[in-house]
């Protein structure tokens, strides 16, 4: 496999499993009602939960700090055709992190893994991104300019 292509599967991954790490639970239950029938799977590391010390920049750019931490569940997963799914997600949610870590592994199946994740990951992205479009309206609607008008030197 050319280094090309790696990249891009990283990146595909990368993106997917966001996704699903930003999902509701509900959507992933839906979702794997119609999409996970028949898949059996085991647990290679059952969903736990722990904290991780996230991290912040002054300024954005500046350096590094430790600005606090934050509840994570992790859960590990073998498909029965030996394919193995990860997934960390916020929260305390082990269901969440279980069936987003199924699905990391049945979206790396070919080619059927292909053709769910876009039946899956689509339809979650876009109600991410309607729901951001919709934050950004709420917000913009709040926006008040502020100008300063230049008056004149009193000259007495």
């Amino acid at each position: 496999m050319s280094k090309g292509k790696t990249e891009n599967n990283h990146e595909a991954r990368q993106s997917w499993m966001g996704v699903l790490a930003r999902a509701s639970v509900d959507d992933l239950e839906h979702h794997w009602a119609r999409e996970g029938e028949g898949v059996d799977y085991a647990f290679l590391r059952p969903p736990e939960t722990g904290l991780v010390m996230t991290q912040g920049r002054a300024g954005g750019t500046g350096e590094r700090f430790n600005l606090g931490e934050m509840t994570v569940t992790r859960c590990a997963v073998r498909l029965s055709d030996g394919m193995v799914g990860h997934a960390y997600v916020t929260g305390r949610d082990r269901r969440h992190a279980e069936l987003a870590a199924a699905f990391d592994a049945l979206f790396q199946t070919s080619p059927a893994g292909n053709d769910i994740q876009a039946r899956v990951i689509r339809p979650l992205a876009d109600k991410f991104d309607r729901a951001r479009e919709a934050r950004s309206r709420k917000a913009a609607a709040t926006k008040v300019d502020f100008y300063t008008m230049v008056r004149g030197e009193d000259t007495a």
